[in-house]
């Protein structure tokens, strides 16, 4: 783990998304199998028969090294021959499955048919593709986003993929949140965390069903309390997404379209907010939120800005520990 903070070992991510993807990749190069991402899975969905987790494998897919950087989701050199022949049966094939994607889903689901654990099934796919970081489903139950809009609720991936995100977004809800339960490996991850940190996920889809998932919000605030403290990253830069939704689902649901508007959603939770340089002057709204505000180039365009990025907030993360301390 050279060229780590000292202070830092284990270190706990909520992800969900390209954004936590590649904030992932880069804690990884650092912190190597000190660093454990708690996934969101609420967007998971079934396909042809088949369970798709796609938070989960973009996060995966990106750890390994194998995903499709152009895209921000699937695998790089990824061909679709079983969505063509989906399509010539008159199949629905909005939601298309690469074929080596293919490959996760098959046993996917052959292993949780057979009565596996979600998170045992998500260890085994992990170590087969040599992923250092641990990667924990947020919950082995089912939870699923919905969005109202004006037609009524829909599920997440008929609003993100087949509708091409435009209907706005009115509410949100998370079916089979109250009824699910944190699992034993993430309740560990936050236990023995030195730091936490909130990936520049969407706050709505991706960090907020995760903190949905009975204890896991519980766990956090227990390690912040224990001295660990909460870094969160703005996916906003310059009032915009860097990719997918947040802007508008900030503004459908009354909130400031800024990376200040982002820090408004992790008032008691985080500690620390880094944000990008172009928003530096929303800094001082930031502290005024009772935030420690870190400034830094947040965007990962290569491998490189990734792990800069990374070491940025595990500084910052270890500078609040220490702060924390005297």
């Amino acid at each position: 783990m050279a060229g780590m903070p000292p202070t830092l070992e284990r270190v706990v991510l909520l992800a969900g998304g390209v954004g936590g993807a590649r904030l992932a990749h880069g804690l990884q190069a650092v912190l190597d199998d000190g660093l454990a991402v708690v996934v969101n899975t609420a967007d998971d969905l079934d396909r042809h028969g088949l369970l798709v987790s796609p938070d989960h494998d973009t996060v995966m897919y990106t750890l390994a090294g194998i995903d499709n950087p152009e895209w921000g989701w699937g695998i790089a050199g990824e061909t679709f021959a079983n969505a063509e022949m989906l399509d010539r049966y008159g199949e629905e094939t909005w939601f298309r499955l690469g074929d080596r994607d293919l490959a996760t889903h098959l046993v996917r689901t052959r292993r949780i048919r057979a009565g596996d654990r979600p998170t045992d099934v998500a260890r085994d796919l992990q170590r087969a593709l040599a992923v250092r970081a641990q990667l924990l489903p947020m919950t082995d139950q089912a939870v699923r986003t919905e969005v109202l809009t004006s037609d009524g609720w829909l599920e997440f991936q008929d609003y993100f993929v087949r509708l091409h995100q435009e209907p706005e977004v009115l509410d949100l809800r998370f079916a089979g949140a109250e009824d699910a339960t944190a699992t034993p490996e993430v309740l560990a991850a936050f236990a023995a965390a030195e730091a936490i940190v909130i990936g520049p996920s969407n706050p709505f889809v991706s960090v907020q069903p995760i903190l949905a998932v009975p204890g896991i919000e519980a766990a956090l605030q227990t390690a912040r309390g224990d001295g660990a403290p909460v870094v969160a990253v703005s996916g906003i830069i310059g009032g915009r997404a860097v990719k997918g939704p947040a802007d508008r689902m900030l503004r459908s649901l009354g909130y400031e379209v800024s990376a200040l508007g982002v820090a408004r959603q992790y008032t008691g939770l985080a500690d620390v907010f880094v944000l990008d340089r172009v928003d530096e002057a929303l800094a001082p709204g930031v502290e005024a939120l009772g935030l420690r505000a870190v400034v830094a180039d947040t965007l990962m365009t290569d491998d490189a800005a990734r792990e800069r990025l990374a070491r940025e907030v595990l500084g910052a993360a270890a500078a609040a520990r220490r702060a924390d301390r005297t």
